[in-house]
């Protein structure tokens, strides 16, 4: 729900710039852009770098002189992104995240996109988040997120399911192209499974009392970047962020140890591991609530079990997600391919996820 976020009187307003950037012609629309935030610096000197990670948008960075000290960069919105992501609810993120300090500066929105000030430093890659120092460091980080207040006194609820919904209302019934949609009657679970399994995820994973935060919800190692000269990591993205389960922002981060282009789920985190990532995030998170940074060895296991529970509700999230890419995308991309793999992980976990018990 939108109306929770609710961004502090003090946090800078964000001018929106009446430019729509044109796929065929970037260098046009950004100068157009960088005339309004960077008024000295002169058009024919100004470089254009495009970054290529992104799955869901376009991103490019507007810089002068021969080192990218300064760097504005430019997201322009995937086709019909819209479907999937609030983007009333991203600015807000956005500003909320700047003010306490965990975001880069947000410049400006235009018609189809956003402008930030670019994060020195590098962002991660799969084996990155296993190893020390980072994996400590980025428990710590996403605790400060999760310890955010920004609801205004109302008791902030999550639209995980809610967003679900929608999603699931919009996965398509079929495809045009002959192949792609054998594959959809082959390889993906019917529309009957996935409505059950929905119900299911809904009425177990709401029963397991994991308190709702501001979530970042996006937590792959691309939209981590470390900055090893600060000894610090930063998150950036805020599509899907909002208020949700502190567990599932938590199992969906161990979902993404996976990778994405050459997905591999032998390296989703086993027990001894999560149990040490988890006690320092709940370390960094009780520090921030003011509750001292003392754990007991069971809220670690109570953390563990919520967290395992919530994967599969990340599993099915994307798996939905990805589905409705399938149809709108125009990036270079398998979205039906990743869809049946995360819908075959989320059916591989379940039994062995549902045994998991708090401890007594």
């Amino acid at each position: 729900m939108a109306n929770y976020i609710h961004v502090p009187d003090e946090a800078p307003a964000v001018p929106k710039i009446n430019v729509t950037m044109d796929e065929n012609d970037y260098r046009h629309g950004a100068l157009a852009l960088i005339k309004t935030l960077r008024p000295n610096w002169k058009p024919s000197e100004v470089k254009i770098k495009f970054f290529t990670d992104g799955i869901t948008n376009k991103l490019l960075g507007c810089y002068v002189g021969g080192t990218m000290k300064d760097v504005v960069l430019v997201r322009i919105y995937g086709n019909k992104t819209e479907l999937l992501v609030d983007r009333e609810n991203e600015v807000k993120s956005f500003r909320v995240l700047q003010a306490h300090r965990c975001a880069p500066r947000l410049y400006c929105t235009f018609n189809n996109g956003l402008c930030y000030e670019f994060l020195q430093g590098r962002a991660l890659e799969p084996e990155d988040i296993r190893g020390e120092p980072l994996f400590r460091l980025i428990a710590r980080q996403l605790a400060k997120y999760h310890a955010i207040h920004a609801h205004n006194g109302w008791v902030p609820k999550s639209d995980l399911w809610m967003k679900m919904g929608k999603y699931f209302a919009l996965i398509p019934k079929y495809f045009q192209d002959p192949e792609k949609n054998t594959r959809l009657i082959m390889e993906v679970p019917s529309r009957q499974r996935l409505t059950e399994e929905l119900v299911w995820l809904q009425q177990s994973l709401s029963m397991l009392g994991s308190p709702v935060v501001l979530c970042h919800n996006d937590l792959l190692c691309k939209n981590i970047i470390s900055n090893q000269h600060a000894g610090n990591v930063k998150f950036i993205d805020y599509e899907y962020a909002g208020y949700n389960y502190q567990a599932y922002d938590i199992g969906n981060h161990f979902n993404e140890f996976a990778g994405l282009n050459e997905v591999d789920y032998s390296h989703y985190p086993e027990r001894t591991f999560q149990l040490e990532w988890l006690r320092s995030y709940l370390e960094a998170y009780k520090e921030h609530k003011g509750q001292g940074s003392k754990v007991t060895d069971r809220e670690v296991e109570v953390l563990y079990v919520q967290v395992n529970h919530f994967s599969l509700a990340s599993h099915f999230f994307w798996g939905l997600w990805a589905l409705i890419q399938a149809k709108v995308s125009k990036i270079d991309f398998d979205f039906l391919g990743y869809a049946v793999l995360r819908f075959n992980q989320y059916f591989k976990m379940k039994a062995e996820v549902a045994a998991l018990n708090f401890p007594h």
